[in-house]
């Protein structure tokens, strides 16, 4: 398989472990924005310590405009996608959130085509509509739930998968000039900024001198975070954004796995359709992908020999 594919796909897969770490600091009284912000600020410290000991030239700016990279992909899509995300949570369900939220390839797709002028073709099209049949099976949008269908919630989902889209987007405007640990590091620097001002110091600082705590907000900056995000977005640098998004579904799957065997929820068979429909997709980008470099190379060989 494609290194850079085998890298998108290990870096959505520890996306899917955000749950494990998200639920224990639930259970410590930590709100959803308050874990973000432990998320964001945690994997700043960690990327930005690393940098320093290893590569401290790496941190200077090229320039102070290209601070807009990092505002787009710390704010308007970690912040934002996030935001989005728990207040479509509150609005609706988890699984029609869920499910909104990954409508992200389709707006990758667009950006895309008008940014970067990558083509619509028509194995994106199938691939990206058996991610989506695939995830609406994962979390239980078919079959199909009226009672979840609220105007303004899915606004905001559909907001969740804009922010969402954002990341692979602004991303690869910046690695036009930087390499992938240091957008990463920039990004959650930037999200950091944002978000520590509204955290309630005074109510929850004294959970941060537990250890279990300590733990499990490390442990969420550093795995599904600092590392998924850096291996993420090197194999963007590699391949297509439309077709890095499509890969990355693989999320919901790892997540589904955990819940399955880790959580003891429920796996249904419906379910299972779906994992396999998203796996389906994801093979099938990576087998076009072959055969598209199959192609190239025959066309550059015949035309050599002419």
């Amino acid at each position: 398989m494609n290194r850079a594919f085998i890298l998108i796909i290990a870096g959505a897969g520890l996306w899917g472990t955000i749950g494990w770490f998200v639920k224990h600091l639930y259970m410590y009284g930590f709100t959803p924005m308050e874990v973000v912000t432990l998320r964001a600020s945690s994997t700043a410290i960690i990327l930005v310590t690393y940098l320093l000991l290893k590569s401290r030239k790496s941190l200077k700016l090229h320039s102070i405009f290209d601070l807009r990279y990092f505002i787009g992909t710390g704010i308007f899509s970690i912040l934002f996608f996030n935001y989005c995300m728990f207040t479509a949570i509150e609005l609706t369900t988890i699984p029609f959130t869920t499910a909104l939220l990954y409508t992200a390839p389709a707006f990758v797709i667009i950006f895309s085509y008008f940014l970067f002028k990558e083509p619509v073709t028509r194995e994106k099209v199938i691939a990206l509509f058996l991610t989506i049949l695939g995830i609406c099976f994962i979390v239980g949008l078919i079959p199909w739930n009226f009672n979840a269908l609220q105007p303004i919630g899915i606004l905001f989902g559909l907001g969740s998968g804009i922010g969402y889209a954002f990341y692979s987007i602004f991303s690869k405007f910046a690695l036009k000039k930087y390499t992938s640990i240091v957008i990463t590091t920039y990004t959650f620097v930037a999200a950091t900024v944002a978000l520590l001002p509204f955290f309630p110091y005074k109510e929850k600082i004294y959970l941060l001198a537990n250890s279990n705590v300590l733990f499990f907000a490390i442990g969420l900056g550093l795995f599904p975070t600092a590392i998924a995000y850096i291996i993420y977005t090197y194999g963007l640098q590699h391949t297509e954004a439309s077709k890095a998004s499509i890969l990355s579904t693989i999320e919901p799957v790892v997540a589904t796995i955990i819940g399955v065997f880790v959580f003891r929820e429920t796996f249904t068979s419906v379910q299972l359709i779906g994992m396999v429909l998203i796996l389906s997709a994801v093979i099938f980008v990576q087998l076009n992908s072959k055969g598209n470099k199959l192609e190239e190379t025959t066309h550059v060989e015949i035309h050599m020999e002419e």
